[in-house]
């Protein structure tokens, strides 16, 4: 049996918090444990459940590499490259790190053939069997691991952010409570805290919103 590796990540499209990349080590001949734990893709369980799971598959792991890219770093890092290039990197990093037989990746990229190759590519060990689908989380225990623990850490993150800066939901730009925390703080600031990706477009439409209404006001004196 072969030390399979599984790869998800959580929090990719979020204006505020850490991209979360979790690598999830496990013996093939262990994954009847991950089936008995009913592990599903982290979006489909609630959050006390990721977080039962989440001590339980610790505790099966052979090993397991968590990995946080804060906002800041992503902001640095867009500046010569894209969000994909940096997870590639970064899973990259994971597998050449945890050194197992088989890898199985839930892939970030629709073309799944060329997205496994930018994977091969830089890794130390490029005979590594590396399979990568989209879904993957949904389809293999090993990754719904990976997805389990990444999200959980990453709303860990967010917890601790909510204690600093005040419950601004989830994140995402889809959540009206983010938006209206982010105007909010800008207002009252005049700049976004450390803890929001401004390189997103939600935030750089929101400070060019507040530039113009400051113009638009001094005109009006």
């Amino acid at each position: 049996m072969a030390r399979v590796l599984g790869i998800d990540e959580a929090g990719k499209g979020p204006v505020i918090g850490p991209l979360v990349i979790c690598g999830y080590s496990l013996d093939e001949k262990k994954e009847h444990k991950l089936r008995g734990l009913n592990v599903k893709d982290s979006k489909m369980l609630a959050p006390a459940r990721r977080a039962f799971l989440e001590k339980k598959l610790k505790k099966i792991a052979d090993d397991f590499l968590v990995v946080k890219i804060p906002a800041q770093k992503i902001d640095v890092l867009r500046t010569n490259t894209n969000l994909n290039k940096i997870e590639i990197k970064h899973m990259q990093h994971i597998i050449d790190a945890m050194g197992n037989d088989k890898v199985i990746i839930d892939a970030i990229e629709a073309d799944i053939s060329k997205f496994a190759r930018k994977i091969t590519s830089k890794l130390k060990n490029k005979n590594i069997n590396i399979i990568a689908e989209n879904y993957a989380d949904k389809n293999y225990p090993v990754v719904s691991a990976a997805s389990i623990l990444a999200k959980v850490e990453r709303d860990r993150a967010i917890e601790k952010l909510h204690k600093i800066y005040g419950f601004f939901g989830t994140g995402y730009p889809s959540d009206e409570r983010t938006i209206n925390f982010l105007k909010a703080y800008l207002e009252k600031n005049n700049r976004f805290p450390a803890c929001v990706r401004k390189s997103w477009i939600t935030a750089q439409v929101i400070k060019k919103e507040k530039e113009q209404q400051t113009l638009l006001s001094f005109q009006g004196r």
